[in-house]
C-alpha cells in the first residue's frame, strides 16, 4: 500500500505534459485565479510554489462539478491567498496523467500540497472556507503565516 502511494506522489510530482514547466509557473504566476487543465499542467514545476486542487468530473455539466466550481468562484480570495492553483478535467475519454495516477470514478477532487502529495480527496463539492481550515493548518502554511 505505501509503494503504491509513493509510486502516485512521484508520478504527480514527475509529470510532463503540452506545457513546458516554465510556462506553466509563469501563466500560473501572471494570473493565480486562471483555471488549467490537467493536459497543460505539468504539477512537478508547482512543487514548493503552489497547492494544485485538481477537480475531476465525467462532464462539464455534472451538477457537482458546477457547484464546485461555483464554489472556487465565490470564495476566489481564499485560494488566491493560499496560493491554490485549480485545474480541472472534465473529459475521461483523454486519460490524461493525472487521471491515470489519481483514478478518479466520476466527480471528486483532490488536493495536493507544496510538498507534491495528496492531502485531501473529496467526493463532493467543499466551499472554500472549509478547505481553507485544511489548508491552513498545514505545516507549511504556518510557516507562510508566520512570515512577516
Amino acid at each position: 500500500m505505501l509503494n503504491r502511494i509513493l509510486a502516485i506522489i512521484f508520478g504527480i510530482v514527475t509529470l510532463s505534459s503540452s506545457a513546458t514547466a516554465s510556462e506553466t509557473l509563469a501563466a500560473w504566476k501572471a494570473d493565480p485565479s486562471r483555471i488549467f487543465s490537467t493536459s497543460d499542467v505539468d504539477l512537478g514545476e508547482m512543487v514548493w510554489v503552489a497547492r494544485p486542487l485538481i477537480v475531476f468530473a465525467d462532464s462539464p455539466l455534472d451538477p457537482t462539478f458546477r457547484q464546485q466550481m461555483a464554489l472556487l468562484k465565490e470564495g476566489l480570495d481564499i485560494i488566491l491567498e493560499r496560493d491554490v492553483m485549480v485545474v480541472v478535467d472534465t473529459n475521461p475519454e483523454l486519460k490524461t496523467a493525472l487521471r491515470k495516477n489519481l483514478r478518479p470514478k466520476g466527480f471528486v477532487w483532490v488536493l495536493i500540497g507544496k510538498d507534491g502529495s495528496v492531502k485531501l480527496r473529496k467526493p463532493f463539492a467543499w466551499s472554500m472556507r472549509e478547505l481553507s481550515r485544511v489548508i491552513d493548518k498545514m505545516p507549511m502554511r504556518q510557516q507562510e503565516i508566520k512570515k512577516p
